[in-house]
């Protein structure tokens, strides 16, 4: 028995010494696998250093002390992080690593950048917490420089071999120097991020609860800060492999689109500047970001960026634009919608319900602002076809050093938008009580022919009040007509194929006075004549033939309007008035009819609409034969009569 007991016992002690043994081994093992990790990073010229590594086998908990990471390249980032502990490690093979969960402390990172300007940027957090984490053991690569576009990808690099069921980050805290003299120093502040779902370079989910900054704006001898907070900022579906390929030092030929974010949302957005002024945003959305890697080059634009203290030559500031445009030809968003934004200001409080983007259309919707008049509203406004990669180019265009812009320059702003359109405008006329009502100002335009449209509509529908500092409107409001209401439509349109010109219809609606409506056509129209060169336009002007042209015009207060501004002028009764309208009218016709019998038709169409109010006078002009367009302005400016001769007239009234 003696014997069994003392057999025992020497058993529990080697198997003590046994457990201790592996576990100093295991210990062992971890601190040789981490100072492995740290030389790699000593390798390139840095510092790299920690204090105490443990490691508890039962719970397979490593624990690493006082990390602190100077990188040779004096703009990389210096880090320094109080402690590390990861629970439930394991090594599936010498390449990677996992751990249940891993929690990090006093973290402190600083970055330090002196070119193209002074900048540095300190960042606080005092947790980071991270479940179901693998990863691999040492960092695949080190950035080649110091810049910051190979610290970015760097960083993808190593993004993209991790994977996380979730990390959370309490706070962050940032604090930026742009050095004395420039904006953008500031305090940053992260409160309750979230990321859901890491897998190798994807992102299910991130969220932050707000964010607040507080920055010093450059104003040479007035002091200034802006304040900003933003809430309930989510990111959904992120994908890391388009930013990878558009940041390669060598460049990507990937000339298609990616999807980056399938969705980023906020729920507010508050700013304040100077005293007085605040803007709040009640939230925005965005849809299907992409970006395309040939074009999407960020390095290239930061590599223009001019040195501290420098001013672009105009030749680099239109090489920067041109450069934004790629940037910006290089990123898409399907669709965006920036939720009511209100402008406070000591003037008045400004409003704008949203803010809409849907592929190639951006509208505004539900505008209020403050005037000194009085108070601007508009239902809505809206751009058609709307590029900022166009608009990039063409504002980039307009800059020749020394020279204005020329006249192509300026019509290349056709090429940038196909449009434009204002709907339920409601604003103060001057300084009258009075009010200008638009219910719709619309403008299109198409078929470029180098920078000109041969395509065009407008259309204006609008109630305007008559205004007494005008001469040609006091008739009117002698008349009593206090305002005009104008609906004016008009098209034209060439046909390249058959050469035609035409304007069809023009209509202008008067309401209160008279509605007229106007066709006219050309033939032979050539291509080459859409130049901005006045010399090639009259040479080609010669070939262009003149058309058929109608007008109707319905009277519903017009005809009035004149017999009673005779009346006034001749000191005669209206009935008097008119009579002697009607019968100058017949006289000047005789004149006319003599050498043109088929004007006598539209002589005694004209006196009957004058005779009889509300009549509709309508009037068409068919040419004879080939009639040569500026032959034909020649005639008009030289021998109406002989000009008027050319065409076969029909006119006719009717109620």
């Amino acid at each position: 028995m003696k014997r069994i007991l003392v057999g025992l016992v020497a058993l529990l002690v080697l198997g003590a010494g046994g457990w201790f043994g592996f576990n100093i081994y295991v210990q062992h093992r971890a601190t040789a696998e981490v100072e492995a990790a740290f030389e790699q990073m000593r390798s390139g010229g840095g510092k790299a250093s920690h204090g105490k590594i443990t490691f508890e086998l039962a719970s397979r908990t490593l624990t690493i002390e006082d990390i602190n990471v100077e990188p040779g390249q004096p703009q990389l980032a210096n880090v320094k992080i109080a402690k590390v502990t990861a629970v439930g490690v394991s090594q599936p093979d010498d390449a990677r690593f996992s751990a249940n969960s891993i929690e990090v402390s006093g973290v402190e990172v600083a970055f330090s950048y002196t070119e193209p300007t002074k900048l540095t940027a300190n960042y606080k957090i005092p947790q980071i917490s991270a479940r179901d984490f693998s990863g691999p053991t040492r960092a695949d690569g080190a950035p080649l420089s110091g810049s910051i576009i190979d610290m970015y990808r760097f960083m993808l690099a190593q993004y993209a071999t991790v994977s996380a069921s979730s990390i959370a980050v309490p706070t962050v805290t940032v604090n930026v120097d742009a050095g004395t003299g420039n904006a953008g120093s500031g305090d940053y502040v992260y409160a309750g991020l979230s990321v859901q779902n890491v897998n190798r370079g994807k992102i299910e989910a991130a969220k932050t609860d707000r964010f607040t900054y507080s920055l010093d704006l450059a104003q040479p001898g007035k002091p200034a800060r802006m304040t900003g907070e933003l809430s309930g900022l989510a990111a959904y579906d992120f994908d890391a492999t388009p930013v990878r390929a558009a940041l390669e030092q060598q460049g990507s030929s990937d000339d298609s689109f990616h999807k980056v974010y399938r969705r980023v949302t906020a729920n507010s957005y508050v700013v304040t500047t100077a005293p007085g002024v605040r803007v709040q945003v009640d939230g925005f959305t965005f849809d299907d970001i992409a970006i395309r890697p040939s074009k999407f080059r960020p390095a290239e634009i930061i590599a223009l960026v001019p040195a501290e203290g420098s001013t672009p030559t105009p030749a680099q500031s239109r090489d920067i634009m041109e450069k934004v445009a790629d940037f910006f030809d290089g990123f898409q968003i399907g669709k965006a919608e920036v939720g009511k934004q209100t402008v406070e200001t000591p003037q008045g409080t400004g409003r704008l319900n949203a803010v809409k983007y849907d592929r190639d259309k951006i509208a505004l919707e539900g505008l209020v602002m403050p005037l000194p008049q009085g108070q601007l509203k508009m239902e809505s406004f809206a751009l058609k076809s709307f590029s900022a990669a166009k608009l990039m180019r063409w504002a980039a265009s307009l800059r020749s050093p020394g020279q204005p812009p020329s006249p192509d320059q300026m019509l290349g702003l056709f090429r940038v938008l196909e449009g434009a359109e204002i709907k339920g405008v409601v604003a103060p006329y001057k300084n009258t009580r009075q009010l200008v009502t638009i219910d719709t100002l619309s403008l299109n335009w198409g078929q470029l022919v180098g920078s000109i449209p041969s395509k065009a509509n407008l259309v204006v529908k609008m109630v305007t009040p008559t205004d007494p500092a005008n001469p040609a409107q006091r008739p009117l409001i002698m008349a009593g007509v206090d305002k005009l209401a104008i609906d004016l439509h008009l098209g034209v349109a060439w046909t390249e194929s058959s050469g035609a010109f035409a304007l069809a219809p023009a209509t202008i609606d008067l309401g209160n006075l008279a509605r007229a409506q106007a066709r006219f056509a050309l033939a032979n129209v050539p291509r080459s004549l859409f130049t901005i060169d006045p010399v090639q336009a009259m040479g080609q002007a010669t070939q262009v033939e003149t058309g058929a042209f109608e007008i109707s015009l319905r009277d519903s207060g017009v005809v009035d309007l004149v017999v009673a501004q005779f009346a006034r002028m001749q000191d005669v009764s209206r009935d008097a008035a008119r009579s002697a309208i009607v019968e100058m009218i017949r006289a000047q016709g005789e004149k006319i009819a003599a050498s043109n019998l088929d004007a006598r038709t539209a002589v005694d169409a004209l006196a009957g609409f004058v005779e009889t109010p509300g009549q509709t006078l309508t009037i068409k002009l068919a040419p004879r034969a080939k009639v040569p367009l500026l032959q034909l302005m020649q005639l008009v400016q030289s021998d109406p009569e002989s000009a008027l001769a050319q065409f076969k007239i029909e006119a006719s009234t009717g109620l």
